[in-house]
């Protein structure tokens, strides 16, 4: 922040009249550095307290520093996620890496302009903040500052995004009132919504099939009902789409066919057969340790007994499982450089 002041304090001055690349030249450093470290001096003072704190770093002040005072504030409740596992009243705040901001950034903050359904250079879609093109909200427009982007250029300012995809949608269909609306989003309609739901409507692909059985699918099928729609809630809203609205059109909207009635019998079928097998050998297996036990061991067993065979069991296992969802709790518990016996062995020993 020191280093941040003098830089400023530099610029201010009348004469010598120093400049960012003068200032780079004359200290050794990169523009992009300077440019960096002067925003350091527009932070929001709910994001300097805790800078001076050292409750956050560097890295998180700099990214900070590049967004606006009432986003600074969001942005930083973002760096810290609370952690209730130590019990108590209050949870405890931890840090999280400079790279997780950087991604909560990404995904609420920056829009990418390239992805903006709008004309980007139509000062006319909301005269009072005209085009994108010489908005200061561009990241284009400061590229020293947002130099870690390379040539991507991004919207810093998601309500004013926002206002013109709405713009933009209200401006299409009055321009062609007979374009159907449609909704990508999940959830109810609002009633009297002239938006059509997705279960209302089938979304026609234009790209080519890749494969022969691929061409068989509805989406890649036209129909003499297809119809133009513009995308009016949800994601990708303000996109032109083809879709077809019509519930009794055999393409998209067929009857469950006899060879999905086939696949879908057969599949059951398979199924049913995997359950009973399943069934059997679990039967079986039960049976034979039964009649074992039964027949070699006169007394009844302690827990030390089949425990000890199940360590020695357990060390056999080499491989470790994977890391899906299907997690198993004693697998759970270790570390990645424990081994499988080892972990399971001591989870065996923990149970009734």
């Amino acid at each position: 922040m020191e280093e941040a002041q003098g830089f400023r304090a530099l610029l201010n001055l009348e004469e010598p009249k120093y400049s960012i690349e003068r200032i780079a030249a004359r200290t050794g450093k990169n523009p992009a550095y300077i440019a960096a470290r002067l925003k350091l001096t527009e932070l929001a003072p709910v994001v300097v307290d805790p800078f001076y704190c050292e409750e956050i770093g560097v890295g998180h002040a700099l990214l900070l520093a590049k967004l606006q005072p009432d986003q600074q504030e969001q942005a930083l409740a973002a760096c810290f996620k609370e952690d209730w596992s130590a019990g108590g009243q209050k949870p405890k705040r931890i840090l999280l890496p400079v790279r997780s901001l950087q991604f909560w950034i990404e995904s609420n903050i920056l829009l990418i302009l390239k992805l903006a359904s709008f004309d980007k250079r139509d000062a006319q879609l909301m005269p009072a903040v005209g085009s994108c093109v010489e908005c200061p909200m561009r990241t284009g427009h400061n590229k020293l500052l947002f130099s870690d982007l390379g040539k991507t250029d991004a919207c810093t300012a998601p309500t004013c995004y926002q206002s013109k995809v709405d713009a933009h949608v209200a401006k299409t269909i009055a321009a062609k009132p007979r374009l159907v609306q449609i909704s990508t989003a999940y959830g109810q309609q609002k009633e009297g919504s002239a938006t059509l739901p997705r279960n209302r409507h089938t979304e026609i692909r234009s790209e080519k099939p890749s494969s022969k059985e691929e061409s068989t699918r509805p989406e890649l099928e036209t129909c003499k009902f297809t119809n133009e729609a513009i995308v009016s809630e949800g994601i990708d809203k303000g996109e032109l789409r083809k879709v077809c609205t019509e519930s009794t059109c055999p393409v998209h909207h067929p009857r469950q066919r006899p060879q999905r009635i086939v696949e879908d019998t057969k599949w059951k079928a398979q199924q049913e057969k995997q359950r009973k097998e399943a069934a059997t050998a679990n039967t079986t297996g039960i049976r034979i340790l039964a009649a074992i036990s039964s027949a070699a061991v006169p007394v009844r067993l302690m827990k030390r007994d089949p425990l000890f065979v199940v360590e020695r069991m357990a060390s056999l296992l080499d491989e470790k499982p994977s890391r899906g969802g299907g997690q198993e709790a004693w697998y759970q518990e270790g570390k990645d450089s424990d081994s499988i016996g080892k972990l399971f062995a001591a989870y065996l020993r923990r149970t009734e």
